[in-house]
């Protein structure tokens, strides 16, 4: 693939699993493809849950000032905050060198970095850890655990995170999560979900108690290893944080569009 193919990838795979993803939490969200712009907003607590992001291919810098305004526009109307998802390497040149102030005219602050990866890479081999087990989700206490992990390690309220997860079905069924226990006590968690023949990584996080440890690669190899053995996938994508982003190259993701997410002005 081509660096802008695997870009374009990347935006439309976040548009196809936040769209399971959004619905599963709230079967009357916001779950919209208007003209530039995909809506999935749950309107929950679970700030990853309520997402803009951008879908112009090319967009110069007089459409990406329309198209912020337009998805800051929409962000406004709702309850709860969330994010607008930024692929830079969908703009034109003028768009990005623009984009700071463009953010800006908008009433858009930017919130944190990412990058998108991808990655033909599966099968991987069930993987070892010395002080981890690995449990997949199956029960509400194990979803409990998992939407705290998340919580403790992106700096939400602990029931943010499970206004975000609990009460789901899609996580104990579909989606391959799984939890990393040290001595019994979740520490790591990670899950895969099938997306229009990949299989996309989500919601990886490790306790901030146990970093550094190899927890996160562990457990994300773990749910990559599961996913394919059930779907037979061999290409698998995912959004990384700048905190995750050195992980994910050892499992054989490769850096595509760099990410950006705006929330707006407080």
């Amino acid at each position: 693939m081509t660096g802008l193919t695997e870009s374009i990838e990347s935006m439309e795979q976040l548009a196809t699993v936040w769209r399971a993803l959004v619905l599963d939490r709230e079967p009357r969200a916001d779950v919209r493809d208007l003209p530039g712009v995909a809506v999935r907003w749950a309107d929950c607590r679970f700030a990853f849950w309520n997402c803009v992001t951008l879908t112009d291919v090319g967009a110069d810098a007089a459409l990406l000032d329309r198209r912020l305004t337009q998805a800051a526009d929409i962000m406004r109307a709702k309850k709860h905050p969330g994010f607008l998802w930024l692929f830079e390497d969908l703009l034109d040149g003028g768009a990005r060198a623009g984009l700071a102030e463009a953010a800006e005219r908008a009433g858009l602050q930017h919130a944190f970095a990412g990058t998108g990866m991808a990655g033909n890479l599966l099968p991987v081999p069930d993987p070892v850890h010395p002080d981890l087990t690995f449990v997949r989700v199956s029960t509400d206490e194990q979803l409990r655990a998992y939407a705290d992990i998340n919580a403790r390690a992106y700096g939400f309220p602990l029931e943010d995170g499970r206004d975000g997860l609990l009460g789901s079905a899609l996580w104990k069924t579909d989606a391959h999560a799984y939890l990393g226990l040290r001595d019994g006590v979740p520490v790591t968690c990670a899950a895969t979900l099938e997306a229009e023949g990949r299989l996309f990584v989500a919601l990886v996080a490790t306790d901030p108690a146990w970093e550094r440890r190899g927890y996160g690669e562990a457990v994300t190899r773990k749910a990559l290893h599961e996913g394919a053995r059930a779907t037979g996938l061999t290409r698998a994508t995912l959004h990384a944080t700048a905190a995750g982003a050195p992980v994910y190259p050892r499992i054989g993701f490769e850096p595509n569009s760099p990410v950006h997410f705006y929330a707006l002005k407080s």
